[in-house]
């Protein structure tokens, strides 16, 4: 899989298209203030098999819109307060189980997994909208920000971050978000849009720089080029809406310490819309981990070097800033 985006030098300078809407921060703000208009409320069920040293249970929180969120706890035994986590999933997948939470966990950890509306898990697809849209979910409810499936998406990943501080035996004062692909994306996302994430680790971010990555990217980005050509009198509507969930445009808003990876030979996710969504993070402690010779991929050394710095940054970190 040869490299098919822009030579490194070039990366390190390419800005994206400037597309934030004027009102993206109160859109947000809004959208947010309609989230947390009730109360989360985390239901466990019953444990699941017990792992050595770590419980673990199925769970349900509210999204936006009261929708019944699905997802996995794992917590360590033993008494807190423990850093938590949120890991988010990829695209068309589900969130992480007892046994790929486990290592985390046994870290000393309470990680908290999330499954995406009406993907491969347990969360609803819903609300309904009007009109139709293309395979996969990006471009559902593209007609407008205000019914795209990211908004409630990204509504429902801020809620998993307040589930989770909300725990008696987590540290609110600890938090982290991680996830790769798509999971990447809602990292970020989170990142910018919770007060409450003290690190962010996004691998090979999805949902960044959308006017280029539909340009060049392929699936999922290729979803929305095909409803794209079968309406091309919906091209700016569209892009507009886009632009409220667009990583690139949300970036700012992250001023917590994170760390980005990105490959070189990645199609799905161009290495140059993450690029240049990394360029824009306001974060202090920021770094990008490029990986010239992989393509969209996780590797066991990947993901050991996560959990490392993971549990670095979770002995120290602190919320934000807000303001």
């Amino acid at each position: 899989m040869p490299r098919t985006d822009l030579p490194l030098d070039e990366l390190r300078l390419y800005e994206p298209e400037a597309t934030e809407p004027p009102d993206l921060d109160a859109f947000w703000a809004q959208t947010l203030a309609q989230a947390r208009s009730t109360a989360p409320e985390l239901e466990l069920g019953a444990e699941q098999p017990k792992l050595a040293g770590v419980s673990t249970y199925q769970v349900r929180f509210r999204g936006l819109d009261d929708a019944p969120i699905a997802g996995w706890l794992a917590r360590p035994d033993g008494p807190g307060p423990h850093p938590g986590l949120v890991y988010y999933h990829g695209y068309g997948g589900r969130g992480a189980r007892p046994l790929e939470l486990y290592p985390i966990a046994a870290q000393g950890m309470v990680v908290l997994s999330m499954d995406c509306r009406g993907q491969d898990g347990d969360s609803p697809d819903m609300p309904p909208v009007d009109g139709g849209h293309h395979f996969g979910w990006v471009t559902r409810g593209l007609q407008d920000p205000s019914t795209h499936y990211y908004r409630y998406v990204y509504s429902d990943a801020v809620r998993a971050i307040d589930c989770l501080a909300a725990l008696d035996d987590v540290d609110d004062k600890r938090l982290a978000v991680t996830g790769g692909s798509q999971g990447g994306g809602l990292a970020l996302a989170a990142a910018a849009l919770s007060d409450r994430a003290g690190f962010v680790w996004a691998d090979i971010p999805f949902l960044c720089d959308f006017p280029r990555a539909v340009s060049l990217g392929e699936a999922p980005y290729t979803e929305i080029a095909t409803y794209l050509r079968r309406h091309p009198d919906r091209e700016a509507t569209a892009l507009r809406t886009l632009s409220y969930v667009d990583v690139a445009n949300l970036a700012r808003m992250i001023t917590c310490p994170a760390v980005v990876t990105v490959g070189l030979w990645d199609v799905i996710c161009p290495p140059s819309t993450i690029f240049g969504m990394y360029k824009r993070l306001s974060s202090a402690d920021k770094q990008l981990v490029v990986y010239p010779y992989m393509g969209h991929e996780l590797t066991y050394d990947m993901s050991e070097r996560r959990l490392r710095e993971l549990v670095r940054r979770l002995a120290t970190t602190t919320p934000r800033a807000v303001g």
